[in-house]
């Protein structure tokens, strides 16, 4: 019972900083932060010891899949140096800093677990910062070098904390089986999530049922986890490969009445497993906290926050290095680059707040290895995982804001001329469509009103979006003829015809991710308010 208790004071305390958060325009994730550090010095809060291997799976899996679920691998693709910098080059140089500096302070450490420490704190989660740049409307193509990192930086960084946390397990590192290691992993793990996104998504299509759907969604997602880690493959890059390649087999089998209940739940479950990684740890470090004396508290704070600053560091010395080289190269070159610019190199350096990922590869150390001996300074690298944390949450996570308002980047319209250029694209599907309808007066009425859309559409796409009239055509109610067959007929093959020409518009990269899914959103609803006219006309019948 004092878990349960426990758990919904949690979820209560993180609801309301969340909302505290949204209030003064700042990540929720900070806030949230604080909240654990405050739970690890209250005294009487109880202390919650969670199982290490339950860890990455339980808070790492779902916020994986999620992420990599909406990700754009035409936008990824576009921008592959800057992310592929960000997700290789910039964790390596951080593990190998954070690495050399844990050993300079603690020089007993072993060199394999300062390397742990290193690929704990290395990878960034772009949630927060994402959270604040969102509010803001910065250049998109900033958003998509972000979160196209987040993706690939947790299976780089992870994949260097299993060698080392092996490596400290069995007493040694063979540099010769490390290569084909990472070969064997990575290939492993990109068939293996190509070959279950061709299963799973087959087996969602065939259930009808909106909490069968969202369970099954969960286990499978688990499922792909746990079988990855069982065949000692990649579970992150698994999960990633998994979610990108299922987002493009569920566009089209998934149904509005399922999809939109679906995204809500997937929503509210990453939000709760965010609050409860944060302030789980506050609880674990509650019993490191007390097993220390003030001496030990000082030294393992002046490790934090040394540490802490290397990471910061370390990103800062990767992205302005590599914008400074760009920038030489281009005139040395004379043309036209496609590496970030000063101002968005700056912003991308500042967002380097660690999160989940950090919390949850922490509380995965091992609490002992085979011989039975605790794994060495595990609560020193927990203690300072949460110290990066929370410094890199509340430093940049705060200056974030004021820091773009000064830079004063601004979105360049790229995903809303998209979006309208697909609205218009879909409702010509609808309309032609709808004029093979048999049914002169249902057929008729369809295309009715799928003209009127398609003529607000293509005014905003020739007016860049400027709609003086303020009208939503899309939520105009129009009366469904008495003929339910035919009615249904009609509006199925409009809204079919739409969903297949949106399919095959980021099929051929006339549209990114970004786009598809704003418009399968009005879509969705626009099916949903059709199925309550037809289920209305068959009523008044």
């Amino acid at each position: 019972m004092a878990i349960f208790e426990i758990t919904i004071a949690l979820l209560i305390g993180g609801v309301l900083l969340a909302a505290l958060a949204r209030r003064i325009a700042t990540p929720y994730p900070a806030l949230v932060a604080l909240a654990g550090a405050a739970l690890a010095l209250f005294p009487g809060v109880p202390m919650i010891t969670l199982d290490p291997e339950l860890a990455l799976a339980l808070f790492v899996a779902p916020v994986l899949l999620d992420a990599a679920f909406d990700s754009s691998p035409r936008d990824l693709q576009a921008n592959w140096r800057s992310v592929t910098g960000l997700a290789i080059g910039a964790v390596i140089l951080t593990v190998a800093v954070v690495a050399v500096v844990a050993r300079a302070l603690v020089p007993d450490m072993p060199w394999a677990a300062a390397i742990a420490l290193g690929a704990i704190v290395a990878p960034p989660d772009a949630a927060a910062a994402t959270a604040v740049l969102r509010q803001l409307r910065p250049p998109y193509r900033l958003l998509v070098i972000l979160e196209g990192e987040s993706l690939f930086n947790d299976a780089s960084a992870l994949l260097i904390y299993r060698l080392a946390v092996g490596a400290v397990l069995v007493g040694s590192f063979s540099s010769w089986s490390v290569l084909p290691t990472l070969l064997v992993v990575t290939v492993g793990s990109i068939v293996l999530g190509l070959v279950l996104a061709r299963v799973i998504p087959l087996v969602v299509a065939r259930i009808e049922d909106v909490a069968t759907t969202v369970i099954f969604q969960f286990c499978s997602t688990f499922a792909v986890w746990i079988l990855a880690e069982r065949l000692h493959l990649s579970g992150i890059l698994t999960m990633v490969v998994f979610a990108m390649a299922a987002s493009r087999q569920t566009a089209l089998a998934t149904p509005a009445r399922l999809r939109i209940p679906s995204y809500a739940v997937w929503e509210v479950a990453v939000f709760v497993l965010n609050v409860l990684a944060f302030e789980l740890v506050g609880l674990q470090l509650k019993s490191i906290i007390e097993r220390l004396d003030s001496a030990m508290l000082i030294e393992y704070t002046w490790v934090a926050v040394v540490v802490c600053a290397a990471t910061i560091l370390a990103r800062v010395v990767w992205v302005m290095g590599a914008a400074a080289l760009n920038a030489w190269l281009r005139r040395l070159r004379r043309r036209e680059s496609t590496m970030l610019a000063p101002r968005a190199a700056t912003v991308v350096a500042w967002c380097g707040m660690r999160g989940t990922v950090t919390l949850a590869a922490a509380l995965a150390l091992p609490t002992v290895e085979e011989g039975g001996v605790a794994f060495p300074y595990r609560d020193l690298i927990l203690f300072t995982a949460f110290g990066v944390v929370l410094g890199t949450l509340v430093l940049q996570g705060l200056t974030l804001r004021p820091l773009m308002l000064r830079l004063r980047l601004r979105d360049d319209g790229a995903v809303d001329r998209e979006v309208r250029l697909a609205r218009v694209e879909t409702l010509r599907a609808a309309v032609a469509a709808a004029e093979t309808c048999t049914g002169a007066a249902t057929a008729k009425l369809v295309r009715y009103r799928y003209e009127l859309q398609l003529r607000r559409a293509e005014h905003d796409l020739v007016h860049d979006g400027v709609d003086e009239s303020g009208a939503t055509p899309e939520h105009e109610h129009l009366a469904i003829d008495a003929n339910p067959d035919a009615d249904e007929a009609a509006v199925r093959a409009a809204t079919d015809a739409q969903r297949q020409r949106l399919v095959a518009l980021r099929a051929d990269r006339t549209i990114g991710d970004a786009a598809f899914q704003r418009i399968e959103e009005e879509l969705d609803l626009a099916e949903l308010d059709w199925g309550r006219l037809l289920q209305g006309g068959q009523s008044a019948e």
